[in-house]
């Protein structure tokens, strides 16, 4: 399969899980739309796999929905393998900040991901889900870490454990990419 088949069949894969979840709620678009702060228009557009959502515009139905991020993009395969740098990506709209899936079969209340933070760049996510807890691994470079107006320094193999629903950033002052593990275990 090429990569326009598999980017398209990724697309769809996330308006059907989309739909079914909404769904399993018993929700409308109107109600989805007021609840996730997405525009029923967009929502309906995803269903019907006719865009590829951003990052920002999952985070925002992840949450609206208290379903974890990667739930919109689960796999049914028993085994699953991920290489860095091959197959599902997305990135912030300033495209400075990367991530791919690692595992998308979770039990729903962890999940993990590659992240890749460019050059010289910061990124300042919104708060997560209520009772979110992120974990974050520096496999290459460092980083600085603000969680709550506290600075943390982390350099290659650290790991910081912090509340993600609090507000937190990532910052790479040096000239090289800076790669993390980052994982997220739900509250709910």
């Amino acid at each position: 399969m090429n990569e326009i088949d598999e980017s398209k069949q990724l697309v769809l894969q996330i308006g059907g899980a989309l739909k079914k979840y909404r769904k399993e709620k018993n929700m409308s678009l109107d109600e989805l739309a007021e609840l996730t702060g997405v525009s029923k228009l967009t929502l309906g557009n995803i269903e019907r796999g006719d865009t590829n959502p951003t990052l920002a515009i999952i985070w925002k139905i992840s949450k609206g929905m208290s379903l974890p991020l990667l739930a919109l993009l689960k796999s049914e395969d028993p085994v699953s393998l991920y290489r860095a740098g091959e197959g599902l990506r997305f990135s912030n709209d300033q495209k400075n900040w990367i991530i791919e899936p690692v595992f998308k079969n979770t039990s729903n209340d962890i999940e993990m991901c590659r992240a890749y933070l460019q050059p010289n760049s910061s990124y300042h996510p919104e708060g997560h889900h209520a009772d979110t807890t992120e974990i974050a691994t520096v496999m290459t470079g460092s980083i600085e870490i603000q969680v709550n107006g506290e600075v943390y320094t982390l350099n290659q193999y650290d790991t910081i454990s912090f509340r993600a629903d609090c507000p937190h950033s990532y910052t790479n002052h040096t000239n090289s990419e800076t790669v993390l593990h980052i994982s997220l275990k739900y509250g709910f």
